[in-house]
């Protein structure tokens, strides 16, 4: 599993669609986006800003049973992908109890947030929908060299001819 960081939420232009957007905390530093519904946007938003509704929102609803019962979130995991579709597990703790109960990624994070526990991504999710910082692939300057990329820029602007973009 790779612990990963809850960045924020944002709306992806070109659908007008909610995400959430988590980043690698170590390694390669990776970042990974699912769409949200709205509802659930604003919840995550909330937490993470946090903002306290004038009455319990679910999320918040949620986090104060597991408190009154004596129910620990330890961790929540983005479990899953299958056909586009991401899926999310609530890992639940009560002494030497352990139970992990299904749940969408949006609602999982967004409880995550409130009580602020650890979010791990599954390592196949990851390698498979995750999106590396185009600078981590680039040895010139993880080394900390950007002057090699300026130069190859430079190199390119000097070659190019407005002949190239037309159409």
């Amino acid at each position: 599993m790779i612990e990963v960081e809850l960045i924020g939420v944002s709306v992806e232009v070109a659908s007008n669609t909610p995400i959430v957007m988590l980043q690698e905390l170590s390694g390669r530093s990776r970042s990974l986006s699912i769409f949200i519904g709205g509802p659930e946007a604003t919840a995550i938003a909330f937490a993470l800003e946090g903002v306290h509704a004038p009455r319990p929102l679910t999320h918040d609803l949620f986090k104060d049973v597991l408190a009154t019962v004596d129910i620990e979130l330890d961790h929540i995991v983005v479990s899953e992908l299958k056909e586009s579709t991401f899926f999310a597990e609530l890992h639940l703790t009560n002494g030497s109890e352990t139970w992990v109960v299904s749940s969408r990624p949006s609602d999982a994070l967004a409880l995550a947030a409130r009580v602020e526990c650890p979010i791990y991504v599954n390592e196949a999710v990851m390698n498979e929908a995750g999106v590396a910082d185009l600078m981590d692939d680039d040895p010139e300057v993880v080394d900390g060299n950007p002057e090699v990329v300026v130069e190859e820029f430079r190199q390119f602007i000097d070659s190019v001819n407005p002949e190239d973009f037309t159409y």
